[in-house]
């Protein structure tokens, strides 16, 4: 694909996402959490910090993969980066292949960590890509850690998608076996099984980013892109967030498990880590937001997102992120059922 082409492709990714964004109900709809009458703690005793092995999180929230490749992506980029930074939250950058392929298109991610020089950045590659190109893209942002992404269906809905998945797995261990920041593996949006969350932990892998259905629909963008438009019906593939985190749960893994995908207010949020995460990652939402309002309104609503989040947490009695943990739910007999179901898979008797 030639250099206009793949600019072309960023922007039509960009628009058909703010196009197609929906703020109907998901899977987080059906999860209640169990309000405490009494707290026993004061709102400014709760710290929702996220500590990792290599980071900490201020907040258990951050900016997820969104775009990068072309002039408006750049601007989209510059943007983000500075809501970024006013919120004190990390971001990560769109896939930097087209950065990898022509050098004119570095400035389109590098504008992050020149907005943003001291923040929290996660570089973004594929997994059809090999170490020293994952290397670069490290290289260019000086990244903090590096997303992996994966997403077979989203390249075979695609009209030009990469369909050679054979060599994934094998790419992701090398380059996991030869960088000494963290390797996220992370969908797109179309959700994580166990089977799936286990086979990167034996590889050596110790992030996820579940990202499942219910935010930004790849299915839906790449078939808008079909010249027949005929692939519809794989517009809802895959697991929902709710669904991923409940398999990750199952699996009882000691993973670092983050969330995304369909997150649409702080409660969602707070669904995500009383399920098990430890950081929800926002990125349709923050960009039809930015679109409609700009960077100063949309620092201001980021920054009463994360207030928010501190207000549901009081509301349960729990003062960090690990109280979350042991917050009661109630799932509705649809979830109940997929747990029971996938259980006796996972876990067998």
């Amino acid at each position: 694909m030639d250099d206009s082409l793949r600019s072309r492709r960023k922007n039509e990714h960009i628009q058909l996402a703010l196009d197609t964004y929906q703020s109907a109900g998901t899977d987080f709809d059906k999860v209640q959490l169990i309000h405490q009458s009494i707290p026993s703690i004061n709102k400014n005793q709760i710290d929702l910090s996220a500590t990792f092995p290599h980071f900490t999180f201020k907040y258990p929230l951050y900016i997820n993969a969104m775009t990068g490749g072309s002039e408006r992506a750049a601007a989209i980029n510059k943007a983000l980066a500075q809501i970024a930074k006013a919120c004190d939250i990390p971001m990560a950058v769109g896939s930097t292949h087209s950065a990898l392929k022509d050098s004119n298109a570095e400035a389109s991610f590098t504008v992050v960590r020149d907005e943003n020089p001291d923040g929290i950045i996660l570089s973004n590659v594929g997994a059809d890509i090999e170490y020293a190109k994952a290397k670069r893209s490290i290289e260019l942002l000086n990244a903090d850690a590096l997303q992996i992404h994966v997403n077979a269906p989203q390249e075979l809905i695609m009209p030009e998608g990469d369909t050679q998945f054979e060599n994934w797995l094998t790419n992701i261990q090398e380059i996991q076996a030869h960088i000494d920041i963290p390797v996220i593996i992370k969908e797109v949006g179309f959700g994580m099984s166990a089977e799936t969350i286990q086979k990167v932990k034996n590889i050596g892998i110790q992030y996820v980013d579940v990202s499942g259905r219910g935010g930004t629909n790849f299915a839906d963008i790449e078939n808008q892109r079909r010249p027949l438009k005929d692939m519809a019906f794989l517009n809802q593939w895959g697991q929902s967030t709710v669904q991923s985190l409940l398999e990750a749960k199952l699996l009882n893994t000691d993973m670092h498990i983050l969330a995304s995908g369909g997150v649409k207010n702080p409660l969602d949020a707070i669904k995500s880590l009383v399920l098990g995460a430890e950081a929800v990652g926002l990125s349709g939402y923050v960009l039809k937001y930015l679109d409609e309002y700009g960077v100063e309104e949309t620092i201001e609503h980021m920054k009463q997102f994360i207030e928010q989040m501190h207000v549901i947490a009081n509301l349960l009695n729990a003062s960090n992120v690990s109280d979350l943990r042991s917050v009661g739910y109630v799932l509705a007999p649809e979830l109940q059922t997929y747990v029971e179901q996938r259980s006796k898979i996972i876990n067998p008797e």
